[in-house]
C-alpha cells in the first residue's frame, strides 16, 4: 500500500466515499502509478501481478470520467473469460452505484438478445471478444461512442487466440480514444 490517498491521486469524493464503504482507504502501487494518467486521458500500459488492484486502477478513472447523460456505450473493457467479465462488472457497479452509470457484462453462454439489449443502453461494456464481436456484427450494439478502451489481461487474451476478434473490434472503435493495456505477466 502507498502512503498517499485516492484523493491525492485526483479521485473524486463520491468515488473515494464508495471505496471507503468497502474498506478501501489507500491505493496499491499499481493504482498510484496508473490513476493519475488514466484520469487525464493518457494511454496506459501496465503490468502487475494478479490480485494487485489492476481493476480498480482503471475502473475508478473510467467512472469519474464518464457522463451518465450520454445514453450510449462510452467505455469498453475487453477480458478473456466470462468469469473475469462478471468480476470486473461487479467492481464497476460497486464503486459506481451512485453515479447513474449503467454497466453490462457481455459474454458467451447466455442469451444474445438479452445481452444486446443491456449492452445497447450501458455506459460501460465489459465483454469477452467473441461475444462482443457477435453483438456488433448483428448490430445489437454500437461502438461508435467508445472513448475509453481497456484490454484487461491482454496477454492472456492473445494466448487464448482472441487477437483476430480484438483486432476486428478495435477497427470498429473511434481512432481518437484512450487505450489502456493491463497484463499480469
Amino acid at each position: 500500500m502507498s502512503k498517499e490517498s485516492f484523493s491525492d491521486l485526483g479521485v473524486s469524493e463520491p468515488i473515494v466515499a464508495a471505496l471507503a464503504r468497502r474498506s478501501i482507504h489507500a491505493p496499491f502501487s499499481i493504482q498510484s502509478l496508473v490513476i493519475p494518467d488514466a484520469l487525464v486521458g493518457n494511454d496506459v500500459l501496465a503490468k502487475s501481478p494478479t490480485g494487485s488492484g489492476k481493476t480498480l486502477a482503471f475502473a475508478a478513472p473510467i467512472i469519474q470520467r464518464l457522463d451518465a447523460g450520454d445514453a450510449r456505450p462510452s467505455a469498453l473493457v475487453l477480458v478473456p473469460t466470462r468469469e473475469l467479465a462478471t468480476q470486473v462488472a461487479e467492481e464497476f457497479e460497486a464503486i459506481g452505484r451512485s453515479t447513474g452509470l449503467r454497466v453490462a457484462a457481455v459474454y458467451g453462454g447466455t442469451s444474445v438478445s438479452a445481452q444486446g439489449k443491456a449492452a445497447k443502453s450501458a455506459h460501460i461494456l465489459v465483454a469477452t471478444p467473441g461475444r462482443l464481436q457477435d453483438l456488433a456484427n448483428r448490430r445489437l450494439v454500437n461502438l461508435d461512442g467508445i472513448r475509453i478502451l481497456v484490454l484487461d489481461e491482454a496477454d492472456r487474451m492473445l494466448d487464448m487466440g482472441f487477437q483476430p476478434q480484438v483486432d476486428a473490434i478495435v477497427r470498429r472503435l473511434p481512432r481518437k480514444r484512450q487505450t489502456m493495456f493491463f497484463s499480469a505477466t
